[in-house]
């Protein structure tokens, strides 16, 4: 069975997910959501649909209360809702929402016809929430703060929030974990409705610290020192004394009902909240208290700074009436009949006791002495630097700033208007001077009346060259004739001086910091360094390796075999030039536009006479090309004309023989075709037949003349003539002995 519990969580989820239709026969309205919940101030919209049967005509539609009268009458209402209505639809937005708008709104529309009037219900319930952020986690560092923040409110179903860290929209997790700085503000929205955000969460600010009264503090008063800073969560605070751990109050105000001479001091207080915590400032007590028998007293009776004007009153109790006699460290300052001694505008020249003396005809008495103490802002500080004389690399310095002031002056030393760590009485000690410490130094004095800087001075520190290094310009590729320049470069303090070396070479090449090529050649390719020295000690920089790049040189070529060419043998034709880059190889043969080969070397494996003639290689590079011609000769090996005049004797003997024996069966066949001859022979013609056919499968090879042989005309005439006589006599007739003719 399904719990109760879990048919109610069914219930709320299709209330949120379902749209709900109420109708009566053919009259409804449909709202796009049963409930909507809202942030305080912001905009919503209510949107439906509607229906209704043929034959009726809308003549109004509008959203209402229970009472089904138009918003737009209602003066809360007229000037925050909009309507935009189309055929069968309707949306109300409304704008600067308030506690008071959370109730159900309706839909309703009226038609041409008195019972054509319907109101949509239940309508949509609008909640208007406040939101609040909960912290459930939070781990508070000294740099920030990291917590785990949840955004809660009275919407009810699945609501989806904003998160919004100072003022920009973050994320939409919640819970939200995040790292907070003291000056973040966090808050969250409803999702859509960012601007409407809660109310935001961030730590303490700098607590303010006041006294009250912020007068005089006599003796036996009552003094209220009251802590305040601006934070959410509101701040939790604690107040100290300057010297003591133990707090004295942890409320917002610290009160003394009868303040003594002992609570003099300095106080402050810290006020933090889950996010933070912070420190005020110092706050000073200064309680005055009147002396027994004459009291004197001074106004202002804070403190008194140089230019201001003072009064010293001297009272006592005294009836008569007493007079009064001012004195300084003990001599007479000046008759005073009410008490009153003025200072029109007080100099440090009037610091000092005072005391008065209070007479009448009974008696007198001396109070006990007040001190003046005049305050004022520092004077021009003065400085100085220890040692005084040259300043070296690795030596103890110290530098001293000093400067009249009252109270005592503070002192800040400064590099460049960067500060450098404070040290005790105005005093910077370098325990190791270093070359990175060289640079203008100045002090600023101040007191609460005051600062002044003091004249830079300037900690000129000497050092050895370090750091040699070697630089080219330009830095791009060096190509041969251009001007290049290599430039020696260390720190040291004063400037060195450089010496310029080739690797492999004792020459001095230059004794500036640059080393300048003109016109710089493929020979002064190579590594260069340069070395400084200075008190006996050497530095040496790192090689520069300068590669001049150059077009290819004239070629030179060769022949291998270089002594006569025979034909028929391998031959190889070589290039080389010297080039950087290094050089590509293309062989060419005049006359011929394609090339033969590309690389060093050219060979032909079985070289003949048509191989004869000029050769060149192209070499080239990006830089450029240069060629070389070579003349190539082929003669004929002794092996070729022995050949040749063999095969010319052969061919003789052949055509000789073919003649012969074509003679001699002719004549044959002539004497057998003669009456006399047939009769008998008839066992003979057999074999004169084999004969025949013995002679017919004889073959001659062709003989071919070699090309290199191609010029001899006389063989070729001489051959030619034969084959002329052979046809001259194929016109001869000549009888077999059958008698039967060939």
């Amino acid at each position: 069975m399904v719990s109760t519990r879990a048919l109610s969580l069914l219930l709320v989820a299709l209330l949120f997910s379902v749209q709900v239709v109420q109708n009566k026969a053919d009259w409804g309205v449909t709202y796009t959501t049963a409930k909507i919940c809202a942030s305080n101030g912001s905009t919503v919209e209510m949107k439906c649909t509607y229906t209704y049967p043929a034959g009726y005509t809308v003549k109004e539609e509008f959203w209402c209360f229970q009472d089904d009268k138009d918003l737009k009458g209602n003066l809360d209402y007229k000037d925050r809702i909009q309507y935009n209505c189309t055929e069968k639809s309707c949306t109300m937005k409304m704008a600067d929402l308030k506690w008071t708008d959370s109730r159900e709104y309706r839909f309703r529309f009226i038609t041409d016809k008195t019972e054509g009037k319907y109101t949509g219900v239940p309508g949509i319930t609008l909640s208007i929430t406040a939101l609040q952020v909960e912290v459930t986690k939070i781990r508070v560092n000294e740099s920030c703060t990291k917590a785990e923040l949840k955004c809660k409110s009275s919407c009810t179903g699945d609501v989806s929030y904003v998160w919004l860290k100072n003022g920009k929209e973050v994320t939409e997790e919640n819970p939200y974990i995040t790292s907070l700085q003291f000056n973040d503000s966090i808050c969250c929205a409803l999702k859509g409705q960012g601007k409407y955000c809660s109310a935001s969460l961030y730590a303490p600010k700098l607590p303010s610290v006041s006294v009250s009264p912020s007068a005089e503090i006599v003796e036996g008063s009552s003094v209220t020192l009251t802590c305040s800073s601006d934070a959410n969560p509101a701040a939790n605070y604690t107040w100290y004394k300057e010297g003591g751990q133990t707090p004295l109050s942890i409320t917002k105000q610290l009160s003394f009902p009868s303040i003594q001479s002992s609570d003099s001091g300095v106080y402050n207080c810290t006020a933090e909240n889950e996010l933070g915590i912070r420190k005020s400032k110092h706050l000073l007590i200064n309680v005055k208290y009147a002396p027994k028998l004459p009291s004197v007293s001074v106004s202002p009776s804070a403190e008194i700074v140089e230019g201001s004007s003072v009064t010293l009153t001297c009272s006592s109790d005294a009836n008569p009436a007493a007079n009064y006699t001012w004195y300084k460290e003990g001599l007479f300052l000046a008759w005073a009949p009410d008490g009153v001694h003025h200072f029109t505008s007080i100099s440090p020249e009037n610091r000092g006791n005072y005391s008065c003396k209070s007479e009448n005809q009974y008696g007198q008495i001396n109070s006990s002495p007040v001190f003046i103490n005049v305050q004022y802002p520092p004077k021009l500080p003065s400085v100085s630097v220890s040692p005084s004389a040259e300043i070296v690399e690795g030596r103890s310095v110290t530098l001293t700033c000093s400067s009249d002031a009252n109270p005592a002056a503070s002192y800040t030393w400064y590099k460049e208007d960067e500060p450098l760590p404070v040290g005790p009485e105005g005093v910077h000690h370098f325990t190791s001077i270093s070359s990175e410490d060289r640079g203008n130094y100045f002090c600023k004095s101040e007191n609460q009346y005051g600062q002044i800087n003091s004249s830079p001075v300037f900690i000129n520190v000497q050092y050895a060259p370090k750091l040699l290094s070697v630089s080219v310009s330009p830095s791009a590729e060096i190509v041969e004739g251009s001007s290049v320049t290599l430039t020696c470069s260390s720190d040291a303090n004063p400037a060195a001086k450089y010496t310029w070396y080739k690797e492999n070479g004792h020459a001095t090449l230059s004794e500036e910091q640059t080393l300048f090529f003109r016109s710089i050649q493929s020979s002064d390719s190579g590594q260069y360094y340069c070395i400084t020295v200075k008190s006996l000690e050497l530095k040496c920089s790192g090689y520069k390796f300068i590669d001049v790049k150059y077009a290819p040189k004239l070629p030179s070529v060769s022949v291998s075999p270089s002594a006569e060419i025979v034909e028929g043998s391998s031959v190889t034709l070589t290039c080389s030039s010297d080039a950087n880059p290094e050089a590509k190889y293309t062989w060419y043969k005049e006359g011929e536009d394609s090339p033969k080969t590309s690389g060093h070397n050219f060979t032909i494996s079985n070289i003949g006479a048509e191989h004869s003639g000029s050769y060149y290689c192209v070499a080239h590079n990006n830089r450029g090309t240069h060629n070389s011609t070579l003349q190539l000769t082929v003669v004929a090996g002794a092996w070729k004309v022995t050949a040749a005049g063999v095969t010319f004797a052969v061919l003789l003997s052949i055509i000789a023989l073919s003649v012969f024996l074509w003679i001699w069966k002719r004549r044959s066949s002539k004497e057998l075709s003669q009456p006399g001859n047939r009769a008998g022979n008839r066992e003979q013609k057999q074999p004169q037949d084999q004969e025949d056919l013995q002679y017919a499968s004889i073959h001659f090879p062709q003989i071919q003349a070699d090309p290199l042989y191609s010029s001899i005309r006389g063989t070729q005439s001489h051959i030619h003539m034969k084959e002329q006589e052979v046809t001259e006599y194929t016109a001869v007739r000549f009888k077999r002995d059958d008698g039967a003719l060939r």
